[in-house]
């Protein structure tokens, strides 16, 4: 079926119509707030991740939040005892640092396989793996006795749990619609963030009590236990029975969607719902899945992708979209500079005049971890009230770029939090000063993390697997790149010149988001052609 009688080429690629102002639409409301259009529309299929009812979506976010927490504290336990383990086996620290940034390179470039295997074979499958290998990788850390053997179980470790870094945001865009993306991208940030700032507190008490291996013992026992709960709990999110986001996009005909109003949260077994030219025809009979279906391991759905060699390469193609390219580099951007912060904290903690302890410098991190939650309250449920004012305003229209408007806060707090720290470890000021700005970069991480993935997944929501891991892809070779790059920056122009220089690049790299929301529209309106085509060789592909 070729692209003209299934999409409009011409319709500008995340323009919806969101808001209902004059009450005219046809499309469906929802619910709770009956001028706001379900976007994307839901099919008439009760097993449609957006047709679940509450409980099951929440439960779905709650194995989703599990995985995110349990691979990512297992991800970032070391930080606190690399020390201990370089004495102990003989590995340098240098070395260590090393298989850390391979690990993270590898988080991002991983993707290009596990993502097109997740959307061809299921997610399901894809977490529970990922999960499963990471016990038995961190089982093997603590045996490693050279820098290879160090270095290979880092690599395949980033290997393993790529899928943290793309896949779960586009489990949430599975099931919520997009006025509630905003709130559950922001809890997702929370929880990555969160994960890597509590996992060294963790780490510094479990070294001083049962010493360095069991840290690494006890970060294969957690993913194991997310596991289970997994295994048990977690259904497939992939869904192939229903058009894309353009059934409601403004650019199009904002109405194609025809189909009558249906309960969105029944709990019966079965439905009878009624037809229209895309949809199941008259009087379908519908039969919701067994708890034992839920727990498939294989997506089998008929009308799946299945050209999996294509999204492998796809997300290389798709850096050819400024949007993409913006978000990967806002999303790394917040990375780099909390990295810069990040390197030094140790050795500035943990010397005159403040000379902490391990377990006090892993305790410090509970600042980030505050300023993180904050910033993810800031653009998740805050984020997502914003971009219905905005909507409404605009005639009921919304623009992916109403939400860059959040980048305002990061104009302050990125330059202020890197003088308050580099300028302020500088001139000795009191310690709270520093963990005050710690807390504020930690906001910024969880700020530019949910305003640039929503940015991303609003834009291209169609092509958001692939589109994600070109986002990714951009933030983790910048952030593996600044673990390079950091040590003989601070040599050179030492520990203030550093920060001073860092606040302003990160001030005027933030500022880049007055272009998008300038140019964004127009960026989009450039690519739709491209997007559109590549739209119907995945969404369409099984059909």
């Amino acid at each position: 079926m070729g692209l003209s009688s299934r999409i409009d080429g011409d319709a500008v690629p995340g323009t919806v119509h969101l808001v209902d102002v004059d009450g005219t639409s046809h499309a469906m409301h929802s619910k709770g707030h009956q001028d706001i259009i379900l976007v994307p529309a839901p099919s008439k299929n009760p097993d449609d991740p957006l047709n679940w009812t509450p409980g099951r979506k929440a439960l779905s976010t709650f194995c989703n939040f599990t995985y995110v927490m349990t691979i990512g504290i297992s991800t970032a336990t070391i930080y606190s005892v690399i020390v201990p383990i370089s004495d102990a086996t003989g590995v340098p620290v240098g070395t260590l640092n090393s298989g850390t940034g391979y690990m993270f390179l590898l988080l991002g470039w991983g993707l290009l396989i596990w993502q097109p295997l997740a959307l061809v074979y299921g997610k399901r499958i894809v977490y529970l793996v990922s999960l499963l290998a990471t016990v038995g990788i961190l089982l093997w850390a603590p045996h490693t006795t050279t820098s290879s053997q160090w270095l290979a179980n880092k690599i395949i470790q980033g290997f393993f749990a790529a899928p943290i870094e793309a896949l779960c945001e586009i489990s949430i865009a599975d099931i919520y619609f997009s006025h509630e993306r905003g709130t559950y991208m922001g809890a997702y940030s929370l929880f990555l963030f969160g994960s890597n700032f509590i996992a060294p507190i963790i780490a510094g008490f479990i070294d001083d009590g049962q010493g360095w291996q069991w840290v690494l013992y006890w970060s294969a026992i957690i993913p194991g236990i997310g596991f289970i709960i997994c295994f048990f709990f977690m259904e497939e999110t992939n869904f192939y029975g229903r058009g894309t986001e353009l059934d409601t996009a403004a650019g199009g005909s904002t109405d194609a969607v025809t189909n009558p109003p249906i309960s969105l949260h029944s709990d019966s077994k079965n439905m009878e719902l009624n037809s229209d030219s895309e949809a199941p025809s008259l009087g379908q009979a519908y039969t919701m899945k067994t708890y034992w279906q839920k727990l498939a391991l294989i997506d089998r759905q008929p009308n799946r992708p299945k050209n999996i060699f294509l999204m492998m390469y796809r997300p290389i193609l798709l850096l050819r979209f400024p949007v993409l390219l913006f978000s990967g580099f806002q999303y790394g951007l917040t990375l780099v500079m909390f990295n810069i912060m990040n390197a030094t904290a140790s050795s500035i903690l943990g010397s005159s005049p403040y000379n902490f302890s391990a377990s006090m410098v892993g305790l410090c991190y509970f600042a980030p971890l505050i300023g993180a939650f904050i910033g993810a309250s800031y653009t998740g449920w805050f984020g997502d009230k914003i971009g219905l004012w905005f909507a409404r305003r605009n005639k009921g229209i919304r623009e992916p770029e109403h939400k860059l408007w959040l980048f305002n806060v990061s104009l302050i707090l990125v330059p202020s939090a890197l003088i308050l720290w580099g300028v302020g470890a500088y001139h000795h000021v009191h310690w709270f000063g520093l963990l005050f700005g710690m807390g504020m970069l930690g906001s910024t991480n969880a700020i530019g993390a949910t305003t640039a993935i929503n940015y991303a997944v609003d834009s291209y929501k169609d092509l958001s697997g692939e589109g994600m891991v070109t986002v990714i892809l951009i933030r983790n070779t910048m952030s593996f790149a600044i673990g390079y790059g950091i040590t003989p920056w601070m040599a050179n122009t030492g520990l203030q010149n550093t920060f001073i220089a860092a606040a302003f690049i990160g001030l005027g790299f933030t500022a880049t988001f007055f272009i998008m929301i300038k140019w964004g529209r127009h960026f989009r309106l450039s690519s739709r052609e491209a997007y559109w085509k590549y739209v119907e060789t995945s969404v369409f592909a099984g059909h």
